[in-house]
């Protein structure tokens, strides 16, 4: 600081802090530390001494206060009560505020009914790198012909690919039914004993005896959201979004068979002609069948074609088509959730740049993110 104090006499305030990377606020809060007189500068005068107010109770009132308190007489009452029992009296004491301060210094303010505990639910962090692999299922209301009047819809998600793997329209959230579906969809698809994680909510359904008995007899394991918690099953949500906002799902549903006919529809649309933004604009079903990777690979052919043909519609490189994901979280750790954790494409770009400008011009121009990881 005394070196930056001489120097920006001859050369000026802002060259300074540039070369020694000092801050302007720091540079003044040191300069002016330094300006200001010593604390003993001059004659010391000591503080008078503070007196006590008047109105401060005698430790023998405390007492006092404190034993009507918690005398026998008084022993299950406010201290408003006491207060205006003992004024009826002809006594004063002391105030209503006096008397619960004394309480909380006494330590004796804590709520006298039992209070219900809420126990600690942790995040659930779970992970998916393929197919069959981690299901989450939840259950929607559909409108009726009437008002106050619902159907419902059970749909089971497959966590990594998007795909359907089970849905059913019912008049009734039952858990009969809801273990019903869970093991004929089990069933279709093979599940084998260990190999699948069931994600849910807390409903009634899901929670409920009928499932959980199922579960472990199949060998599944099963996990649910945190109380009072909207995003633990995220993608139950987004797939329910995905079909209400559909401009062909209707307001209302005139029946149970025409709601059937309609989510048959649009869940079949969403397996197979969704191109879903979240798995490379594949199909969740090109996906969970393995047929991903050709379309994407027919499709970077295609953009090949395209750069071929013009190469100066197209800055800097020839383009290319989203990668697939390597897995899908339920709640990633914070390692991974950190928004300075670039994506294999970033990386990919980062390098790609690197080779055709040089690593200082790589980062100029890009995302926050792609510029700290590449240093």
């Amino acid at each position: 600081m005394e070196a930056a104090r001489e120097a920006v006499q001859h050369r000026g305030l802002e060259p300074v802090l540039r070369a020694l990377n000092l801050c302007r606020a720091t540079f003044y809060r040191h300069k002016a530390a330094e300006e200001r007189p010593p604390e003993n500068a001059g004659a010391a005068v000591s503080a008078p001494a503070r007196r006590p107010s008047p109105r401060r109770l005698s430790p023998a009132e405390r007492e006092g206060v404190l034993g009507a308190l918690y005398s026998e007489r008084f022993v299950d009452a406010t201290p408003t009560q006491v207060y205006a029992t003992l004024l009826d009296e002809g006594t004063y004491l002391a105030s209503v505020r006096t008397m619960y301060r004394l309480l909380k210094g006494d330590g004796a303010d804590a709520p006298r009914t039992r209070q219900r505990r809420h126990g600690h639910y942790a995040a659930p962090e779970l992970l998916a790198t393929r197919p069959n692999q981690l299901w989450s299922w939840d259950i929607t209301r559909l409108k009726g012909p009437r008002p106050w009047t619902y159907f419902y819809l059970y749909v089971i998600l497959d966590v990594f690919s998007r795909y359907v793997v089970g849905f059913m329209v019912a008049c009734q959230e039952n858990q009969a039914l809801a273990a019903e579906l869970i093991e004929q969809t089990i069933e279709k698809q093979g599940i084998e004993p260990g190999q699948l994680t069931i994600h849910a909510d807390r409903g009634s359904p899901m929670r409920s005896k009928s499932v959980a008995l199922l579960l472990s007899d199949m060998g599944v394991e099963k996990t649910h959201s945190r109380p009072h918690v909207s995003n633990d099953n995220p993608y139950s949500e987004a797939q329910f979004k995905t079909l209400k906002y559909r401009p062909d799902f209707p307001d209302r549903f005139g029946c149970i068979e025409q709601a059937r006919e309609v989510c048959g529809r649009l869940i079949d649309w969403y397996n197979n002609e969704h191109r879903h933004g979240g798995i490379a604009l594949c199909t969740p079903a090109d996906l969970h069948y393995g047929r991903a990777d050709e379309t994407i690979r027919r499709r970077q052919a295609c953009l090949d074609a395209a750069y071929a043909a013009h190469p100066e519609r197209f800055f800097n490189r020839a383009p290319r088509h989203p990668s697939l994901p390597e897995a899908a979280w339920i709640n990633p750790p914070a390692r991974l959730a950190s928004p300075l954790q670039p994506t294999r494409d970033q990386k990919e770009e980062c390098a790609h740049r690197k080779e055709e400008t040089g690593p200082l011009a790589s980062s100029r121009g890009r995302p926050h993110a792609l510029a700290l990881a590449e240093r």
